[in-house]
């Protein structure tokens, strides 16, 4: 077994070649090629993944060194990979899914050009393998790199179809957002390595570290990655980009928003959960915002009608639920709804495409309606996705909502009420979204009527697939009160803390309970809304604002982008124009002018230079007896 540990660099590497072959013979290959070799370099990534967390499930973990990155006299940074509980279980979550998604992408971008298309897989395997690097690394250095490998291959991603001007300026506008967090969570790395002198997290997260910081630096740390992980999972005021990436291809959404980079700012809490458990100012911060977050997002996603964007404020609210759990403390309910939200998520978001294919590109649900008949797996397995989201009991997002409630209550009873309001939220936008799209009559035209078809197998398989996942996923956290012994929590133990909460099991069936019955309820009350559904005219008063998403990205452009502009525009057209470039300009034009006075001196005429010399001498002589 100890041979297979030191495999585990092939996991990053084998979608580093992908991305190479593809990338460089991207003129050369055919779709079948391209396509079958990312997608089995990922698969190649998931088999040892599988292979390293069988390992680790018997406790054998590892650093593993590769060379050293950095060493000067006073530093030395080494390009290790750390092999533990949560490094595998986040592996097998961006290498299974990323493998599904991979698959289905075979057939939804069979209609671009070979050279496109062979990019397109390109961008995604250096996708899987920034994502991996990140979660691989065994310091915050290498999280770093793999962190900003994905905020470029995110760009790439969403602006993949880069004719179009508004998919482009959606790709900057995640970019450029993704920065801001970036520089926070720099910055945190800086601050760590300048006083505890070292970033590997076997050395920082050590009880001789820690006492080298004061309570201002660990807040100040804290909070400094929390501004990162705002950026890359999507939290407010850092969200406004995920729900603009529905620019990028359907399958992109779905390694954005399940298995890859959204999850980058839950990881790097979770891998920090011992500094972050001693600063609980940012834990009330993480709480605050999280909560927000997701009670935000959750309200917008009730009057969208795109049904990517309900699905891409459906995650934003869902990651807001993760925070919640981590500000709480309970790291192993926010590792844990990552895990069944990577499930259900991609299943939505791969189901979603499926609609769209069938529908030849239409993305609005008010023109859909009656789709079961026609696409019975899809519907199906989108209707079991959204029966995990709502947190049906026996499905995988009841038992990990469920825990994180039970968190939420223990915290505080009031942080409890609203997050169960977002959680009776989810479940209506879920079901609405899955009436108006699957049930009813078809509202869309008669071509579309014709065309409508039930997607290829490369596109349903990854759907079964996922929703099994969706089904079964949550049992390896069964709570004691069910009978279970939280298989996750014990596999977590020995990196992440569980939480300290401790609530009867009395207490717990009343919260499942409430929960449960109020989410069925809302699911009722969905079905009653919207089974009969007919398009609605203009929307007034607070549908409206939720209709325009509060007016967030307005507010944003009013209060940061057109300032930016009019200074921007103010130092071009006149520090620039006539300052800087007067200031050199208006010198070159005074020597240019003084040149041309001063060469009339230089007539060439015997006289003028005699009488020039009578003059200096008369003015010297002035000076020399009067002055």
């Amino acid at each position: 077994m100890n041979s297979i540990i030191q495999l585990a660099w092939l996991v990053p590497v084998f979608p580093l070649i992908g991305f190479i072959i593809n990338g460089l013979g991207r003129k050369n290959l055919n779709k079948t090629i391209s396509g079958g070799i990312a997608s089995m370099m990922v698969l190649g990534s998931f088999i040892i993944s599988a292979l390293l967390f069988a390992q680790v499930t018997h406790h054998q973990t590892a650093n593993i060194h590769l060379f050293n990155f950095i060493q000067t006299k006073g530093l030395k940074i080494a390009f290790d990979f750390k092999i533990d509980q949560l490094s595998s279980l986040f592996l097998m979550i961006i290498t299974g899914v990323g493998f599904l998604i991979h698959v289905y992408s075979t057939s939804y971008m069979h209609d671009e050009d070979n050279k496109d298309f062979a990019k397109y897989f390109a961008y995604l395997n250096l996708f899987v393998f920034s994502m991996l690097l990140l979660v691989m690394g065994s310091n915050f250095v290498i999280m770093f790199i793999g962190w900003e490998g994905v905020g470029l291959c995110s760009y790439l991603l969403i602006g993949y179809w880069y004719r179009n001007t508004d998919y482009t300026n959606a790709a900057k506008k995640a970019f450029i957002m993704n920065r801001i967090g970036d520089l926070g969570f720099l910055l945190a790395v800086f601050w760590l390595l300048a006083k505890v002198g070292t970033i590997e997290y076997d050395q920082v997260f050590t009880a001789a570290s820690l006492a080298k910081l004061s309570a201002a630096d660990i807040t100040g740390i804290t909070l400094l990655m929390f501004v990162g992980a705002t950026g890359k999972s999507a939290q407010i005021p850092l969200y406004t980009w995920l729900p603009d990436a529905m620019a990028g291809p359907t399958p992109v959404s779905a390694l954005i928003h399940a298995a890859t980079m959204v999850t980058a700012g839950i990881y790097m809490i979770s891998r920090s959960n011992a500094l972050f458990s001693l600063a609980h100012t940012t834990q009330n911060v993480i709480l605050v915002i999280g909560l927000a977050t997701a009670l935000l997002a959750a309200s917008i996603a009730i009057k969208q009608n795109d049904i990517k964007k309900v699905l891409a404020y459906s995650t934003v609210s869902q990651l807001g639920f993760m925070f919640i759990a981590l500000g709480t403390g309970n790291y192993v309910a926010a590792v844990f709804h990552v895990l069944t939200h990577a499930f259900f998520k991609a299943l939505m978001f791969l189901g979603s495409g499926s609609v769209i294919h069938a529908m030849g590109g239409e993305q609005d649900i008010r023109k859909m309606g009656g789709l079961h008949k026609h696409m019975k797996i899809t519907s199906i397995t989108f209707l079991i996705g959204c029966l995990a989201i709502a947190g049906i009991p026996g499905f995988s997002g009841f038992f990990s909502k469920d825990e994180i409630l039970a968190g939420a209550f223990a915290h505080n009873p009031v942080i409890f009420g609203a997050t169960l309001f977002a959680a009776l939220l989810t479940a209506f936008y879920m079901f609405r979204l899955y009436i108006i799209t699957f049930t009813g009559s078809f509202r869309g035209t008669h071509d579309q009527k014709h065309h409508l078809h039930e997607s290829p197998k490369a596109m349903t398989l990854p759907l079964i697939i996922l929703a099994i996942l969706s089904i079964i996923g949550g049992y390896v956290g069964v709570p004691e009160a069910l009978g279970g012994h939280h298989q996750l929590a014990e596999f977590l133990s020995p990196v992440v803390g569980h939480s300290s909460h401790e609530l009867s099991h009395n207490t717990e069936y009343m919260l499942m309970g409430i929960s449960s019955v109020l989410v069925l309820i809302s699911i009722l009350f969905a079905w009653i809304r919207f089974k009969n559904y007919r398009v609605e005219g203009q929307a007034t008063g607070l549908s409206k604002w939720l209709e325009n998403k509060w007016y967030v990205d307005e507010l944003y452009d009013m209060v940061i982008v057109k300032p930016l502009k009019s200074i921007s525009s103010f130092l071009n057209n006149v520090i620039e124009s006539k300052v800087v470039d007067g200031t050199v300009n208006g010198v070159g034009r005074f020597v240019n002018y003084s040149s041309r006075q001063l060469r009339w001196l230089q007539s060439g005429q015997v006289g003028a230079y005699v009488l020039l010399m009578v003059i200096g001498m008369i003015i010297l002589f002035f000076i020399q007896f009067f002055l």
